[in-house]
């Protein structure tokens, strides 16, 4: 995507259909003229005495407690500098999505239009009766020292400048690791630092925490060494004046243990990295581009331990890692302050965290085999659904036993499952699909590329390196819509109707026909339906000219899943087509089947359907947990679709014991823990989470993505093809770019796990 195509994206991004990305909603009824009177006059009363009475009360009766500030004046945004609060607001606002979606988190961001220290202040101390907890951000050095400072002497409420301490404390659980790999002690290796700003100071002042020696620690900023001469330091940099005046960074780095680079791209040298002590810990985090180059440095020392800033490498130092979970426990026991032991534990946890065993959702997630704590894993990855369990709970329990916590946490196992459900409702499987998909890209051919918003999925697709497109369709309306978004990449861009093709079409009908001749189809014919994109593209994928397929935003999807069921069929042993979709629930993702294809299926079919819904559920990484529903209970009633449901079920319990799976069930019962429990403790489900349905039929199970779809605006990744012999997936008409890059993903993924399947199946033979 050029330059002017990248920035119009972004203005629209956040421009449309809303400005911003952050709102305000309801968390109580309000239907009734009852609900208003009790949300505001005469009900509001009451709680505001009971505040008045106790103030902590406020706790009990309003948001406060998991309400955080983003506050901010503006100057020293990201790589943009002084640019002002107002220019400063779309950075707060995504800071605030990020609280949202990792630690569910509310935030207001809050821009403040003065660099004056004291109205700063003020300003803040001002507003803080409305928060549990203020995050600082993007305030330039010294200036943001004294600032937290103060604010944390001043208030009784959690306050962390995050550009400081979050890059600190999750570059000290990787070093902590690191030096343990390498089997170096702390307190006597030695550190270089380039950079001398607020977040290298910051992690300078943890790394003394753990244990480095201060005398150990020599840094620079772009005017050179730190020294004892300089007189140009603040009171903070003055503390790593360990340096000798003239030295230059090549000779500070020889027999250096450590390098720390928060400062500028490519500054570091391969004569620089060899002049190293062994095993070398290099964090090269400037960004977008690191102080050495990750490829040139691992080509350069073989026992380096590495890190960066950036997620194309392994061993990200990444803030989000830190910060929404180090707020969450804060906020949990209604901590006074986040203090240094808070941060130790924050380190401690993340250390230990990166040496237990990965779960196979973050492994699928990243087109690992195994992550294993070793070089390329000294941190955890940011999809780690173990982070809020492992970060926040350590964060609260220190900031118990430091005396900080005016809310003590009694039930540690209850509090975990709490912290679980409040991550049911973002996408975090959206965000794992795509990033599993990144991983090894494959050839999709989009059979509808003449249509702008296909095109503009295929182009997201492709500069997000989700997949490699091969765009079908009309050229010449293809060449101009490309021109249209600023798609200037070189894809592959084919038209099956032209005289270019004949050669291939003539090839692909022949061989269609070789297969069909018994069943009605002439050589003619074959030929002919080769000029039809669906067709076309199906051949394509069958005779591994790509990799997969999707198509159907523009036809209805009995008609476009025809050629594909005619040309591509049922895998090997699959007797029966299904779909599922994936729905992003505020409970976690749901898998509904089938929504697309069999409208009356038998007790057979249901139990094969289920068996290819769990296969699709662990390719996402996740435990299927099946409820076979219907409006009968477990026997209470006779009527030939209940069961259908039950006889589907007691085949599923005979011959496939392990699979946990019950019914039939009505949909209430399955989707209430307690409920089910209370009711039917017998059930296989009992104690369990739900996470996937089978529906007695297309109808129930159409109508009812649909309708949570449209009604609760729930995201559907779907319907997911199950049981084909080959990679195709169709879209629904009219489906949002959104819905197709998410499809997209689906598809590259499907297409990982056949041809995995086939090596292995290779290998067996």
């Amino acid at each position: 995507m050029n330059k002017n195509s990248k920035r119009r994206e972004a203005l629209l991004y956040h421009a449309k259909p809303t400005p911003g990305k952050i709102k305000v909603v309801p968390t109580k009824k309000y239907a009734t003229q009852r609900d208003l009177s009790l949300a505001y006059s005469p009900g509001v009363a009451e709680p505001c005495l009971e505040i008045a009475k106790d103030v902590n009360n406020v706790y009990k009766y309003t948001s406060k407690g998991n309400l955080v500030a983003v506050i901010t004046n503006g100057t020293a945004v990201l790589g943009l500098g002084d640019i002002g609060p107002e220019a400063s607001k779309p950075v707060m606002e995504g800071k605030a999505l990020l609280f949202k979606i990792f630690a569910d988190i509310d935030v207001f961001d809050i821009e403040i239009g003065t660099k004056d220290i004291d109205a700063f202040i003020e300003t803040v101390k001002n507003i803080a009766p409305t928060f549990g907890g203020i995050n600082l951000e993007d305030i330039k050095a010294p200036e943001s020292f004294e600032i937290e400072r103060r604010l944390v002497e001043e208030l009784n409420i959690p306050i962390m400048h995050d550009d400081q301490h979050g890059t600190a404390i999750i570059s000290s659980a990787a070093l902590l690791n690191a030096l343990e790999l390498a089997e170096k002690k702390i307190e006597e290796v030695k550190i270089v630092v380039s950079g001398a700003g607020s977040a290298a100071l910051a992690c300078a002042n943890l790394y003394v925490l753990l244990g480095v020696q201060y005398e150990n620690i020599i840094m620079f900023d772009k005017d050179g060494v730190l020294s004892k001469e300089r007189t140009d330091l603040s009171d903070l940099q003055k503390k790593y004046t360990s340096g000798k005046q003239g030295t230059t960074l090549a000779e500070a780095l020889v027999n250096a243990d450590v390098f720390l680079g928060l400062s500028a791209g490519n500054i570091l040298t391969p004569e620089m990295l060899l002049g190293m002590a062994k095993d070398p810990i290099v964090f090269a985090m400037a960004n977008p581009i690191p102080e050495i180059d990750y490829d040139l440095a691992i080509r350069t020392r073989e026992d380096i331990i590495m890190a960066t800033g950036r997620s194309d490498h392994p061993n990200q130092v990444n803030n989000v890692l830190g910060f929404p979970y180090i707020f969450r426990g804060a906020l949990d026991v209604r901590a006074t302050k986040i203090n240094e032991a808070m941060k130790m534990a924050a380190v401690r946890a993340l250390a230990e965290l990166a040496k237990e065993s990965v779960p196979e959702q973050v492994n699928i997630a990243y087109g690992e085999t195994r992550l294993n704590f070793g070089r390329d894993y000294i941190i955890p990855k940011p999809f780690d659904p173990r982070l809020i369990t492992m970060v926040a709970p350590a964060v609260a329990k220190a900031a118990m036993e430091s005396g900080v916590a005016l809310n003590p946490i009694t039930d540690w196992e209850k509090y975990k499952d709490e912290l679980l459900e409040r991550m049911g409702s973002d996408n975090k499987m959206v965000r794992l699909l795509t990033n599993r998909a990144k991983t090894n890209p494959k050839r999709v051919v989009f059979a509808e590329a003449d249509h702008l918003e296909v095109l503009k999925a295929a182009q997201i697709a492709y500069e997000d390196g989700i997949a490699k497109p091969i765009l079908l369709g009309n050229k010449e309306v293809i060449l101009e819509l490309k021109e249209e978004l600023g798609f200037d990449a070189e894809v592959t861009i084919i038209d099956p109707k032209t005289k270019e093709e004949d050669k291939r079409r003539t090839r692909y009908g022949d061989i269609y026909w070789n297969e069909r001749q018994r069943r009605g189809i002439s050589q003619l014919d074959a030929q002919r339906w080769m000029r039809e994109r669906n067709y076309f593209a199906a051949m394509m994928v069958n005779e591994g000219d790509a990799d997969a397929m999707v198509s159907g935003y523009s036809r209805s999807y009995p008609s476009t899943i025809k050629p594909l069921i005619q040309l591509i069929g049922k895998a090997p042993g699959i007797s029966l087509i299904a779909t599922t979709n994936m729905m992003m629930t505020n409970r976690g993702p749901m898998f509904l089947s089938d929504t697309a294809i069999n409208p009356d299926p038998s007790a057979d079919d249901l139990a094969k359907i289920a068996l290819m819904t769990e296969k699709t559920v662990r390719m996402f990484g996740m435990e299927p947990v099946i409820a076979m529903v219907s409006f009968s209970n477990f026997g209470s009633s006779t009527h030939p679709s209940a069961t259908k449901v039950r006889e589907a079920v007691a085949y599923l319990h005979k011959y496939y014991p392990d699979m946990i799976v019950d019914g039939e069930i009505q949909t209430d019962f399955a989707l209430n823990p307690e409920m089910l429990l209370k009711k039917f403790p017998f059930s296989k489900l009992a104690g369990k989470k739900v996470n996937t349905l089978i529906f007695p039929n297309l109808e129930s199970a159409n109508i009812t993505y649909k309708l949570l779809k449209e009604l609760y605006k729930v995201d559907s990744v779907g319907p997911i093809m199950m049981g084909m012999d080959k990679p195709v997936h169709v879209f629904q008409l009219g489906a949002s770019v959104e819905e197709m890059v998410n499809m997209v993903a689906v598809s590259v993924v499907d297409a990982q796990e056949k041809e995995k399947r086939l090596k292995m199946m290779a290998v067996n033979k």
